[in-house]
Formats: C-alpha cells, sequence, structure tokens
C-alpha cells in the first residue's frame, strides 16, 4: 500500500515528533506536581535517561509512546511502507527499553511505565485515575508496575 504523503513530506511529519516533552509527559508530570511530588527530568546519569526520577522514593516513571515503543495495543500500527526497516528500529527500541529496565532495576530504582494508550484521548477526570494510580506505586513498596489502556 502506498503511503498517501511524500516521501518528503512523510520525513518532516516523524522529524517533528519530539522525543522527550510530550504532551503526555508534560501532563503526567503537571499532575505529580500537583500532588506535591518533585523530580528530576531526563536524568542522563541513569539508563535510559528516564522522563521522570523522583529520588526520594527511588523511582522513575518512563511516559511511553505506544508507536515508538512498539507496544501491544490498538494505537500501534506498523506503517505500510518500508516495513522491515521500521519493524527492526521498532525491535531495537523494544530490546533497549528491556535493557535499561534491567539496568534500573540493578541499580535499586523502581520503574513504572505509563503508556499513551492509558491516557490518550481520555477526560480530566481519567487522567485523575491515571495520576493517582501512579501516586499509590511511588509511595508503595511495590516493584516495576505498568499503567496502560485497552
Amino acid at each position: 500500500m502506498a503511503d498517501v504523503v511524500s516521501s518528503e513530506k512523510r520525513s518532516e511529519m516523524m522529524a517533528g515528533i519530539r522525543g522527550k516533552d510530550t504532551g503526555i509527559e508534560i501532563q503526567m508530570r503537571r499532575a505529580l506536581h500537583a500532588r506535591g511530588f518533585r523530580y528530576r527530568l531526563h536524568a542522563k546519569d541513569l539508563p535510559g535517561k528516564p522522563d521522570i526520577v523522583l529520588p526520594k522514593y527511588n523511582a522513575v516513571v518512563m511516559v511511553n509512546g505506544c508507536f515508538w515503543h512498539g507496544h501491544d495495543c490498538n494505537l500501534f500500527r506498523l506503517p505500510a511502507t518500508n516495513r522491515e526497516k521500521w519493524r527492526r528500529k521498532l525491535d531495537r527500541n523494544r530490546q533497549r527499553d528491556s535493557e535499561n529496565l534491567v539496568r534500573l532495576n540493578e541499580a535499586g530504582w523502581r520503574v513504572i511505565e505509563v503508556w499513551e494508550c492509558a491516557v490518550r484521548g481520555v477526560a480530566d477526570v481519567e487522567w485523575n485515575d491515571v495520576a493517582e494510580a501512579v501516586d499509590e506505586w511511588i509511595h508503595s513498596d511495590s516493584g516495576n508496575a505498568t499503567v496502560r489502556g485497552t
């Protein structure tokens, strides 16, 4: 199936997608800040440069986009063009995510992954539910956790 836009336009569109400070990440930071949490952003000294680092709780919040991290959900679709290239790229991303998770755990960090599908297009009240779940996890002694949509 041919792409509906030119390869130049597609390249421009993909280059415009942010790797950090995404809308979902900013919303998660605001929700945590409103709950009194203080954190570091994109800590370069930690594996994978986690999105949100809460040193007081030895906790890390990773806010993952479903496409770029190859999430198994209704938001993920492998592009119709250059399928093999995309498959390799997304497989590398998944592998890197797994390695970073192991390295963070070995360093004593707990990790919660908040997936785009859990919050994309949800109302403020549902965002509050996601933020509440993350808040409860941070205050718990639980190990790694995941917040995902349907």
